[in-house]
This record gives structure tokens, sequence and C-alpha cells, in this order.
């Protein structure tokens, strides 16, 4: 949440010091955003009105509760933005970087969540898959158009 590497620091450089303050906030009020929690701040410089920040799991080879945590941070970004009206909600592939989370059984976790949650729920009612590589982008539309 504090702008370090990957896809957190990238927001934080995109969306300037605004996001970097509300952070900073949660974490004194909070003490920081447990793995596979969620929450919400300004989306700052960005085109979009808010950031929804989670924690994934660092990959243990899937014995730790990891696709358990995995789907908590998909869950309960989505009823962060159910819960604050937004319409649309875009999701990179959360734990696949340095977290280590194979990209198949992470892919498996978002989509199944993810659908899980828009089948019980009217908001939001756009979700959309950031993927970064050609594999992600493989996975991805194998599992959303088989």
């Amino acid at each position: 949440m504090l702008g370090g590497g990957g896809v957190d620091g990238a927001i934080h450089r995109a969306g300037g010091p605004a996001i970097l303050e509300e952070c900073r906030y949660v974490r004194a009020r909070q003490g920081g955003c447990p793995t596979g929690e969620a929450v919400i701040t300004t989306g700052g410089n960005l085109p979009a009105k808010h950031v929804i920040h989670t924690v994934g799991p660092v990959w243990n080879g899937g014995h730790q509760g990891e696709p358990d945590l995995l789907a908590s941070c998909y869950r309960n970004s989505l009823a962060l933005a159910r819960a604050h009206g937004l319409k649309t909600v875009a999701f990179p592939n959360i734990s696949t970087g340095v977290y280590g989370y194979p990209k198949d059984q992470a892919a498996q976790v978002a989509v199944h969540t993810v659908l899980g949650f828009l089948g019980e729920h009217e908001l939001p009612e756009q979700v959309t898959f950031v993927v970064f590589d050609a594999e992600n982008l493989r996975l991805y539309e194998q599992l959303l158009h088989p």
C-alpha cells in the first residue's frame, strides 16, 4: 500500500501523493491491510475515482491457505466496490509477480471468485482483468471463453 514495486508502485507513481497520503492514514488507523483484506482510497491523478488496495498471499506451495486468501482479495475488493456504488473494477494478476503464485492457479481463483460474486450482486456491473503478458492473456481467455 505504500508504493513499493510492481502494480502498487505503478499505481502510486501514476496516481500521485494523494493516494500515498490516504494509505498512510489507513496504516495509522488500522495498522495496514492484512492478507486477503482490502481498503479503498482516492484515485488521485488516475482516471479512476478510487483505488482498491488488497494484499495477496505469498505462494508457499498452496498448502497454507493461499487459494482462500487470494479469493478473499477478490471478494473483499468487490464488496468494497459494491459498497461504494462503483460500476466498474479492474484487477491485475494478484500475487503472480514477486509473490510467486502460479499464474494458471491464480487465474482460476480470480475468474471463479469474480464470476461467483457477479452472479449474486448487481454491482459492480463490469470487471476487467488487466493482464501483463501473453501467458496470462491466454489463461484468462481460456477461462472466460472456453
